[in-house]
């Protein structure tokens, strides 16, 4: 009597499947959900009354629309030179270009203090910058527009980083039949290369923006911190805390992991489109 050959199991992909899964997990847990976690609980303690009154305060209103504002401009900014910056490291070959490709990545290894006092001394008054500013009448630090070149420093590699690969897979033969057919080469940018990159590109530009909203030791040298006029979000939670006023400084997180999350969910989304775009175009 033959015995039955014992089943074969399939292997797993990944060798140690069950051992990284545990300890991805384990970190998701006590590095992300565990303190985002609490920081809800300690909100839902303050009550919906308590927390609107926080939230829509004169001073905390004025926060959040200097910090949406700044992170608006800066991620204009980075909107158009991350593209540019990611075109000139894909499509052309200069020396010095794999130094200009490794400086994209400075912000993300910069402490962002550091990144504060550097762009304060360059554009202060007695700053390389600041002078021939004053004199065109242009000011940068304790206003808007130095806060929002803060913000911009901090998140510009996010939209490099992320249209940078999609050009580089681009098939080039779709813009040499463009150019058969008589089209312009910026006929050929707008109708073939911009859609194809177009999903990556709002993505990155999401992440930055999300990005800006959270950015603080960058802001608080170039700002002043001046309330009603260059006082963040994030500076007026860490005030609270200071002032031992938890549940305001609660509340104002909350607003501001609110816009984080809402931003990240519809930044994979975009990456998801863009992932699936790619697919169907080859």
């Amino acid at each position: 009597m033959i015995a039955a050959a014992a089943p074969i199991r399939a292997k797993r992909v990944l060798p140690g499947f069950t051992l990284s899964l545990g300890t991805t997990l384990l970190y998701l847990v006590l590095i992300i959900l565990i303190p985002v976690l609490a920081l809800i609980l300690k909100g839902a303690e303050i009550g919906w009354s308590d927390f609107w009154r926080i939230v829509s305060a004169p001073r905390a209103v004025a926060a959040f629309q200097i910090t949406l504002t700044a992170a608006a401009i800066a991620t204009a900014f980075n909107a158009a030179y991350g593209l540019l910056m990611a075109w000139v490291l894909v499509r052309y070959d200069f020396p010095g270009k794999r130094l200009l490709d490794a400086l994209m990545d400075v912000p993300f290894a910069l402490p962002t203090a550091v990144a504060g006092l550097s762009l304060t001394a360059l554009f202060s008054s007695n700053g390389w910058f600041g002078p021939l500013l004053d004199a065109a009448g242009l000011q940068l630090v304790y206003t808007i527009w130095g806060i929002a070149l803060a913000m911009a420093f901090t998140s510009v590699p996010f939209v490099v980083r992320t249209v940078q690969p999609v050009l580089e897979d681009l098939d080039p033969a779709l813009e040499q039949a463009a150019e058969t057919l008589g089209a312009r080469p910026w006929t050929t940018f707008t109708r073939v290369v911009f859609p194809a990159i177009m999903p990556a590109w709002l993505a990155g530009c999401t992440t930055a923006f999300a990005r800006s909203l959270g950015e603080f030791g960058a802001i608080v040298f170039i700002a002043g911190n001046l309330p009603f006029r260059t006082e963040i979000a994030a500076l007026l939670a860490f005030i609270r805390l200071e002032e031992f006023d938890y549940n305001g400084a609660a509340a104002i997180a909350l607003v501001l992991l609110g816009f984080a999350l809402v931003l990240l969910v519809l930044s994979n989304l975009l990456q998801t489109w863009a992932s699936r775009h790619r697919e169907g175009n080859r």
